[in-house]
């Protein structure tokens, strides 16, 4: 099985909708737990790949998308555009939910009735990312190169540092991020916010 990396089509946005659900449980297949299986995309994939698709980059195996790394260049004007053009269109199609609904698909409803809330902790690295692989293309060493382009173009364009988050509970990824030069700004009760200077 071949492995490549290439820039973001629009005809990866249902890829990239399955490789966010089949990584959604702390990089584990969540499909059993969400009854929509688009609603975890809506919040953490497809947002970037609308708005900053220059900064989506897709894994192929075989010639098909199987993980990929997105984010933003600049949290606060991504968490602008996402009131602006993205969340209001989605609030209407999911109303919230009762306060006694306690499934995977509610939480992630109010994550969109919420927005994104802004972190003070990670102020001085604007750029964040998140980065989705699954089995096939794991053990191969592409989320490292995946890092590195996202990386790269991100020095490209002049930006000075970068964040992420992961909850503490996926062990395999806070050793990743330590590995590819990441380092802790603040550990949380279920989560670690991670740096890196470019």
């Amino acid at each position: 099985m071949t492995t490549a990396i290439r820039p973001y089509h629009p005809s990866d946005l249902s890829a990239l909708y399955r490789i966010c659900l089949q990584t959604g449980d702390s990089g584990k297949d969540a499909s059993a737990k969400y009854s929509d299986p688009d609603l975890l995309g809506q919040f953490y994939a497809a947002p970037y790949a609308v708005l900053e698709p220059e900064l989506c980059f897709v894994l192929t195996c075989s010639g098909k998308p199987c993980g990929y790394i997105i984010g933003t260049k600049d949290s606060q004007e991504f968490y602008r555009r996402c009131e602006r053009d993205w969340f209001p269109v989605l609030r209407e199609r999911y109303p919230m939910p009762a306060e006694d609904d306690a499934s995977a698909d509610a939480h992630i409803i109010r994550l969109i009735h919420q927005g994104h809330v802004p972190n003070p902790d990670v102020s001085d690295y604007p750029a964040h990312l998140h980065i989705d692989i699954l089995p096939q293309g794991q053990g191969k060493g592409m989320g490292r190169r995946l890092i590195e382009t996202f990386v790269e173009e991100l020095r490209r364009q002049q930006v000075k540092a970068l964040h992420l988050q992961v909850g503490k509970s996926n062990e395999n990824a806070v050793q990743f991020y330590q590995r590819v030069g990441f380092h802790i700004i603040k550990e949380y009760e279920r989560s670690i916010a991670f740096g890196m200077k470019l």
